[in-house]
């Protein structure tokens, strides 16, 4: 399967249209003007526009393929920084990106569409399940957050589910989303639970510290820090440094 491009910044699919329609004018202008004789003879004008944007040619090659049946796939990106020029250019109803992609990631290119009221919806199909990064995908503007392990079956499911205005998210995050509803009112009282000799521990740990150097810095054994850390991760629910880092900056800890 090939893309047929018109532009050097993102590829165009009119292949991808109900009468497999394509268009070799470079114009942009004669693009678009066949683009939209197409839409009418194929009967196709009210289906949801979509922007794909991924760094993954291939899994980018089958998704088109795929939502191209039920869908208006108007173009395809491979980085964010084109992905932002593109959704400015095209105005697709949807655009479906991954996270992490070259250049500019898909959550500051949601910021900066957003920042620019562009109203395009913005839908994350990732790998990522980290609580955070999906709390910061929906701060960023998303209107849904899938995982890739869900299929594409469930892909068509999210599009729909965002195009008639809802919010979507993967079943297996479920659990997740529920903490993150949570989150805000227990935001306080989780912080409450560490003392300040935790605090002070955490802040040093997020800052890439050693046990023993943050043993010497405040005066105490690296045993003694080792202690403060896991009693950090008990009371915080975590079970990894990652996590303990992630949450000091969520925090704004350091």
């Amino acid at each position: 399967m090939q893309f047929r491009s018109s532009s050097s910044e993102g590829d165009f699919l009119p292949r991808y249209s109900a009468k497999s329609y394509e268009t070799n004018q470079s114009s942009a202008d004669a693009f678009v003007s066949a683009l939209y004789q197409a839409s009418i003879e194929g009967g196709w004008m009210n289906r949801t526009r979509l922007l794909l944007a991924d760094d993954h040619a291939m899994f980018l090659d089958a998704v088109a393929g795929f939502l191209a049946k039920e869908f208006d796939v108007i173009g395809v990106v491979r980085d964010g920084g084109t992905l932002v020029k593109m959704a400015q250019r095209l105005c697709p109803d949807i655009v479906v990106a991954d996270i992490e992609m070259p250049e500019v990631n898909g959550i500051e290119a949601s910021r900066m569409l957003h920042a620019e009221h562009n109203s395009s919806k913005i839908l994350f199909v990732t790998m990522y399940s980290d609580l955070p990064l999906i709390e910061e995908a929906f701060r960023a503007g998303a209107s849904g957050y899938m995982l890739k392990t869900g299929g594409t079956d469930e892909l068509a499911k999210a599009i729909q589910c965002v195009a008639r205005g809802g919010t979507y998210v993967s079943p297996l995050l479920g659990d997740l989303i529920s903490a993150l509803v949570t989150g805000g009112s227990q935001q306080k009282s989780r912080e409450a639970v560490l003392t300040a000799r935790q605090r002070e521990v955490l802040r040093l740990l997020a800052e890439g510290r050693t046990m023993r150097e943050i043993g010497q810095i405040l005066n105490i054994t690296a045993r003694t820090t080792e202690s403060h850390k896991y009693e950090i991760m008990r009371n915080l629910g975590m079970k990894s440094s990652a996590e303990l880092i992630r949450y000091a900056l969520r925090i704004r800890l350091i």
